[in-house]
């Protein structure tokens, strides 16, 4: 198995990049369909977060409210923390268990982060690839394309890691700014990258 890390800031389009490497072979551990997974009605983060934060953060449907959870943690430090408390650990949890699961093969597994650098990369990966791209690009592909409020995007990423400090960490940089076209190319020549780390990683068997 060799575990490369993926990760960028909100709107980097990380996601698309996850699909083209899912395509190009690469299993996809992606943290936040995790995060979804382990917040379906019923689970014990779901039961954990109505305890902290009340019904209101519930839909109607009986599913998690997202917005509601979004509106009654940002800008609130200390309810932050509690529902980060709650959501982290299962999700660590998780991802141990499948990547452990995924050990004995000779599978490329891309592990999808968003928040790999602030988290001090705590997963065993042979390189990072980061996404990037002008945070302003960001920021209006937000709120054209996904509808956010300006407002909602900035604050989150005033959050992340910075721009800088993902490029310090990035073993791979995959520039965004460009046309599908010019991702996929990038995506081809970081798929070229991985496979010379799989192939240096079979020598020094």
């Amino acid at each position: 198995m060799l575990v490369i890390g993926l990760t960028g800031g909100i709107g980097s389009g990380k996601s698309t990049v996850s699909a083209m490497l899912a395509e190009r072979g690469a299993v996809v551990v992606d943290a936040d369909a995790i995060v979804r997974e382990l917040q379906q009605p019923g689970t014990p983060v779901f039961d954990a977060m109505v305890e902290r934060f009340g019904r209101e953060i519930v839909a109607p449907d009986g599913t998690l409210d997202r917005a509601a959870v979004a509106d009654r943690v940002f800008g609130d430090p200390e309810a932050l923390a509690d529902l980060n408390a709650i959501v982290h650990p299962a999700v660590g949890a998780e991802i141990a268990r499948r990547l452990e699961e995924l050990a004995p093969t000779d599978a490329v597994v891309v592990l999808d982060v968003p928040l790999l650098v602030e988290s001090k990369n705590p997963y065993p990966v042979a390189g990072l690839l980061v996404v990037d791209v002008d945070p302003e690009v960001a920021v209006r592909r937000l709120v054209e394309h996904r509808g956010m409020r300006e407002a909602d995007v900035r604050a989150r990423m005033a959050r992340q890691a910075s721009r800088e400090e993902r490029l310090a960490r990035a073993d791979h940089v995959i520039d965004n700014s460009g046309t599908l076209d010019d991702l996929a190319r990038q995506v081809d020549e970081a798929w070229a990258w991985i496979e010379g780390l799989r192939s240096r990683q079979s020598a020094g068997r």
